[in-house]
């Protein structure tokens, strides 16, 4: 189990299961949802168990993905195309060590110019395949 939470903790969240190596996007939306650039894993909606979802404000930011943010302290968690059967959590929410390690970047042809990315992981100008 992999728990997790808001900053003031009125979301709760636990991940049953291994978690998934995490990527990092650099697209706008992620840029201007977290403040930076975003890094979170992939888990199957089965293995997420949220308490305190009443105070998750749900945000489309397109026709396929919403975006679930605190509405109390605002904390960036989620990354939902309800049309499939995984969800995004983002790997600053979780409690503790994750065991995991980024495995690439994407959309960094959209990436701000105030940072590089220099850690040698693979990176794409969009998402790969």
């Amino acid at each position: 189990m992999k728990p997790g939470s808001c900053l003031c903790g009125a979301v709760k969240f636990t991940v049953s299961g291994v978690l998934k190596a995490p990527d990092a996007c650099h697209c706008v939306q992620c840029r201007k949802f977290s403040g930076h650039f975003s890094v979170s894993t992939d888990v199957p909606r089965d293995t997420l168990s949220i308490v305190g979802s009443e105070h998750i404000t749900w945000y489309f930011s397109s026709a396929k993905v919403r975006r679930g943010f605190c509405s109390i302290c605002g904390s960036s968690l989620f990354f939902d195309p309800p049309a499939m059967d995984w969800i995004g959590i983002f790997m600053g929410a979780f409690d503790g060590n994750t065991n995991t390690q980024t495995e690439l970047h994407i959309y960094t042809a959209e990436k701000g110019d105030y940072y590089s990315i220099t850690d040698g992981l693979p990176s794409y100008p969009s998402v790969p395949g």
